[in-house]
Parts: structure tokens; sequence; C-alpha cells
């Protein structure tokens, strides 16, 4: 009863926060459109990787909504299976961030001493490094010379599975932060030295009593690394390092409009504005989330006892 309250109470703070709730729903459509990209496609009778020279940066019109790019393809499709790649990096990198964050946090918290130091100088030194420069240096290093066979590192799909796997070397951090915040002012609670009093083990502890009353950061940090991960994946795409033609992402999207940006704007527009609109409204809802999952939060205070 007392957890379908808190529920009840959450999602009553949720729905007061108007531009989180927006967010929501530009987030679950676009999603939604993405997660049937295939059926449009079919049901529109084209093909994404189809490539037309004879209609090449043609305007909007019935066949093609949003026009075609440099090669003839469709750029409405393409926008849609590049959103695929885009939210598929986001939102892997963050959640694998999250568990390792977590993980992590958890142990720093829990058991202090020296491997709390060990865990968050390791953190912190991490965090001090330059990301955007870090980042350009291990997205640049051949996959070949680290061991990887080169019928892997030239598949497709590898340049995505690195991505995430970078972003997410460099992402834990923050969660672990406040993971390890959060484990501080918790295990000392009456119901964790009940546990501990009982014979439970630390692991048992942490993952059965500390992780959910933790929760609420991790899965606030979490959704707002998903946008972070977006941009930082948008960008190195841009910079012909991220996700690798000719698999889609908004962010390469951009790369092949450079040169053309004055003659046909749109193809740098439409990838732009929807990494803006998926940024922002990923960061919105995290905000409404942190709102919500904490009743000591300013804008909560109303909520009837």
């Amino acid at each position: 009863m007392a957890s379908a309250r808190n529920l009840d109470m959450s999602w009553r703070r949720f729905l007061r926060h108007r531009l989180a709730l927006v967010s929501l729903v530009v987030l679950v459509t676009m999603a939604i459109l993405i997660a049937f990209a295939p059926a449009i496609e079919t049901g529109l009778g084209l093909d994404a990787e189809e490539v037309d020279l004879f209609a090449r940066l043609a305007a909007p019109n019935p066949i093609h909504w949003l026009g075609t790019d440099e090669l003839g393809r469709d750029l409405m499709l393409r926008l849609l299976h590049g959103g695929q790649i885009s939210l598929f990096v986001g939102i892997s990198a963050a959640l694998a961030s999250a568990l390792i964050g977590s993980v992590l946090g958890l142990i720093s918290g829990y058991h202090g001493g020296r491997i709390d130091a060990a865990v968050m100088r390791f953190a912190d030194g991490v965090i001090s490094l330059p990301l955007l420069p870090l980042l350009i240096v291990l997205a640049a290093v051949d996959p070949v010379k680290l061991g990887f066979p080169e019928a892997v590192a030239m598949s497709e799909s590898f340049s995505v599975y690195r991505i995430i796997a970078i972003i997410t070397l460099v992402s834990w951090p923050t969660v672990a932060r406040l993971a390890r915040a959060a484990t501080l002012s918790i295990r000392h609670r009456t119901f964790v030295e009940a546990a501990r009093a009982q014979g439970f083990g630390a692991t048992r502890i942490m993952l059965r009593h500390i992780l959910p009353n933790a929760a609420s950061p991790i899965l606030t940090a979490a959704t707002l690394t998903v946008g972070n991960v977006i941009l930082v994946e948008s960008v190195l795409s841009f910079l012909g390092l991220g996700v690798q033609p000719p698999v889609p992402s908004w962010g390469n999207m951009l790369t092949g409009a450079q040169d053309l940006i004055s003659e046909a704007p749109a193809l740098a527009v439409w990838p732009g504005v929807l990494i803006f609109l998926t940024v922002i409204a990923f960061n919105l809802l995290g905000d409404g989330l942190q709102v919500a999952l904490d009743p000591r939060h300013p804008t909560a205070r109303g909520d009837s006892s």
C-alpha cells in the first residue's frame, strides 16, 4: 500500500511538471515513429538505402515528403533509421553507465575506507580528463591494432558498439558519485542496521535495501545522460569518428550535409532539429523525474500528507 501510494504521489508531482510531460509525449511519439520505420518504409513503397542520382536533392513532394539527400535517398526514412541508431547509442550507453556507476557507487559508499578512496579517486581522475579530446583519441584508435579481427572491425555494426563502449568508459563517474552519496546517507538507517543484525550479507543489503532507496538520483542521472550521449555521439559522427556510413545516424547525416549547406540546407536542418529536440526533451524529462521522485524538492510541496 505504501509503495503504491508513493508511486501515485510521484506520478501526480510529475504531471504538475508541464515541460517534462510535454517532453515525455515528444519522446514517446518520436520513439513510435522510429520503431515503425520499416512499416512506414513498406507503406510508402520506398527503400531508405535506394540510391537515385536522378532524384538527388529533390524538394519535398508527394513521394518524398521531406525531399531527398545528395544520393537521392528519401530524407525522412533516413532520419527515422538514423534515429534508431542515435537513440540506441544514447540509451545503451546511459544504461551501461548507470549500471557500472551504481555498482561502484554502492560498493564505495557501503564499505568506505580504502575501497571508497580508491574508487572515488579513480572517478575524479576520469572526470578531470578533457572529455572531447579524450573521446576523439579513443575513437581514432585503429581496432585492428588492438587485436580485433579485421572482419569484425570493418563490419557496419562495430562502429556503433565501439562508440557505446567509449562513451560508457567516461560517463559512469557521475552516476557513481550520486550512488555513493545516496548510499552514505542510507547505510546507517534503522532498516539497514536491522538487516545487518539478521546476518544478511553485504551484497544482499546493497541490492535489496540500499539500491531501491537510492534509485531516485540514479534514474534521474541516467535520463539526463541519454541526452548528453546523443549529443556526444553526434559530435563524434560529425567529425567522422563515430558511427560510420552506410549506417545512418543523425550525426553522420550532418557530416554528409556540410558541403551542401548552401545548396540544400534542409539536409542539415532536419537532423540538427531532431538532435536538439531529443537532447532538450531528455533533459526536461530528467528534471521532471527529479521533482517527481524527490518529495523534499521545493516544487514538490503541496502534496497531501
